[in-house]
């Protein structure tokens, strides 16, 4: 499944203010835009020190790494856990855990490799990789009141980088979002990491040939394809069609192999142009929000009416075309269908005592800075990563799941591959996948996701220090193994059920939780069940009158609806709605 198809360009925005637009002219977009792959830098690092190599040694090192993995790969150039392993000296787990990762962000399906890593991966991207495991993530600009942060959470929190000082709650009461890196800024920086380290990427994968100098390493169509892993224009152009050495080639007829510098030329000239354009609209967008306000946002105004799902104003729609975006909810609920989504992603961000319902099928899923909230993400067909959240209940279905800087939070899963936990976690449980809607086996065959396969219980644990992170750490701490995950007890497990807001037709419906439920949830369920019904025939035996009995039951159900209750955001549904989501 290859990335899809950027959408169309958004619906035009309101026009700038007259005084903002003379303040910042928006620059005209290159012909095409060259962005970095934003999945190969949000889930594919891995906080696995010996898989991470001094940047001065790096192109060295991986050379050494890839004669070793060359001699050990098979005919068809595919590497396997074993020799992955051997030539890393790390353990068989973990190098099956690097694999499995990489599946998991590759632009394209990989047969071989996504069952179960047997067949292994691709030599080149597996060197591709193994070199931007050696990114650091950008670091967050300062905030302009650092002591008066500093008081409001303690800095001895679980929470480890710049989120140190902050609690997910104290995050909005403070305003500190718009501290913290926009989208468009993390791709600048990963556009400059790549510009930066191109020129060894390259000499790393060509091949070497009879000559002098430069034109000894040349790459082929099939292995500058490969770049497509970091790399790709904004208009889903394929890197080999943009090329001029390689376009309109004949797949009868492979195209000659072309010199590497002659490759890392036009990769640099387009890094440049797309890195041109991309600051001048941050910085207008800089000016844009200067001019227009510059006024703190207090906890009460981030609910549902200040809330954000859409393209930014003033940025690049190329940055956000395959993301939909829901942020900044609180004491609501927001309700995502397949027809709400835009793109192959979502991202929830910074919502607190919500529930949010992502019912949809993507392949990959973030949510992050969340508390006192639940959400539901109905399947997820890559990788689902939760980041700083507090007291969240995650409920998911999905081929993987990674956790990371969580507290006092409870994972509902259906998941194919072992949860991933690392970092600073404190008090986190998992249970089984507990819920279902009219829809969600479709979406999981979509995706691709077994619900006969269910590894909720096995978590895969790493180390509490995230080496990618651009802050310090205390030395010595990166091989402390993060705190697991507890089982829930059983008793306390339930099932989540789902309002049938929508009547939405379905011909063969999910009618019951498609992951299986083990023996012993199973028994605590009849229990609970027995003990409903023993309260049903109790009410139904009391000696009262019609009227008292009828009193009764009106008030358990007014008791469980105002349980239930919360204001719902239709998104899409009703444009005069006082909540109703930007689009």
């Amino acid at each position: 499944m290859a990335d899809d198809p950027l959408d169309p360009p958004p619906e035009p925005q309101p026009q700038t203010p007259p005084a903002v637009a003379a303040a910042s002219p928006s620059p005209s977009p290159p012909p095409l835009l060259l962005r970095p792959r934003r999945e190969a830098f949000e889930h594919g690092l891995l906080p696995i020190p010996k898989l991470i190599f001094p940047e001065g040694t790096l192109a060295h090192t991986l050379a050494q790494v890839k004669d070793k993995l060359a001699s050990a790969a098979d005919g068809g150039g595919r590497v396997a856990a074993a020799a992955l392993a051997e030539a890393l000296q790390i353990p068989h787990e973990q190098a099956a855990l690097a694999l499995a990762t990489l599946a998991a962000v590759l632009p394209a399906d990989d047969p071989a490799l996504d069952s179960g890593g047997g067949g292994g991966a691709d030599l080149r991207d597996v060197l591709l990789f193994l070199y931007i495991q050696s990114y650091k993530r950008l670091v967050p600009r300062a905030h302009k009141d650092s002591p008066a942060v500093t008081d409001v959470w303690p800095s001895t929190s679980a929470f480890d980088g710049y989120l140190s000082a902050l609690s997910p709650i104290q995050l909005v009461r403070s305003n500190s979002r718009r501290f913290m890196p926009s989208q468009a800024d993390e791709e600048i920086h990963q556009l400059s990491y790549l510009q930066k380290h191109m020129a060894n990427i390259l000499t790393l994968l060509a091949d070497s040939v009879e000559g002098e100098g430069d034109d000894s390493l040349v790459l082929t169509m099939e292995t500058f394809e490969h770049l497509g892993f970091l790399l790709k224009f904004s208009e889903g152009t394929p890197l080999s069609q943009a090329a001029t050495f390689f376009a309109n080639s004949d797949p009868d007829m492979p195209a000659a192999p072309v010199p590497a510098a002659q490759v890392h030329d036009w990769i640099s000239q387009n890094i440049s142009a797309s890195l041109e354009f991309s600051t001048e609209k941050s910085i207008s967008k800089e000016v844009s929000q200067q001019v227009t306000s510059d006024i703190d946002v207090t906890m009460a105004d981030a609910n549902a009416s200040n809330a954000r799902n859409s393209t930014p104003t003033g940025t690049n729609p190329a940055y956000y075309r395959n993301t939909t975006f829901v942020e900044g909810f609180s004491k609501t609920s927001v309700v995502k269908h397949a027809s709400d989504v835009k793109g192959h992603s979502v991202k929830v961000l910074n919502c607190h005592e919500s529930v949010i319902y992502i019912l949809a099928p993507l392949k990959y899923a973030t949510v992050y800075g969340c508390s006192d909230a639940t959400v539901v993400l109905g399947a997820i067909g890559k990788v689902v990563k939760v980041e700083h959240c507090e007291r969240v209940h995650i409920i998911a279905a999905a081929k993987r799941i990674c956790i990371a800087n969580c507290r006092e939070c409870i994972f509902y899963l259906g998941v194919n591959h072992q949860p991933l936990i690392v970092g600073d976690n404190h008090k986190l449980q998992v249970a089984p996948f507990n819920t279902y809607y009219p829809q969600l086996g479709e979406h999981l065959a979509k995706v691709g996701v077994d619900p006969a396969i269910n590894k909720w219980d096995q978590p895969f644990v790493l180390g509490v220090v995230d080496p990618h992170d651009s802050l310090s750490h205390p030395a010595g701490v990166s091989d402390v193994q993060a705190e697991s995950a507890a089982r829930l007890d059983p008793d306390l497990f339930t099932n989540f059920m789902i309002p049938s807001w929508f009547g939405t037709e379905v011909q063969e419906p999910t009618k019951c939780c498609p992951f299986p439920l083990p023996e012993i949830y199973c028994a605590s369920q009849s229990k609970k069940l027995a003990a409903l019904e023993d309260i049903r025939r109790t009410i139904r035996e009391l000696q009262i009158d019609d009227n008292r009995k009828k009193e009764l039951t009106n008030a358990l159900h007014a008791q469980f609806k105002d349980w239930l209750y919360v204001p719902v955001v239709y998104t899409n549904r009703d444009p005069n709605s006082k909540n109703r989501e930007n689009s």
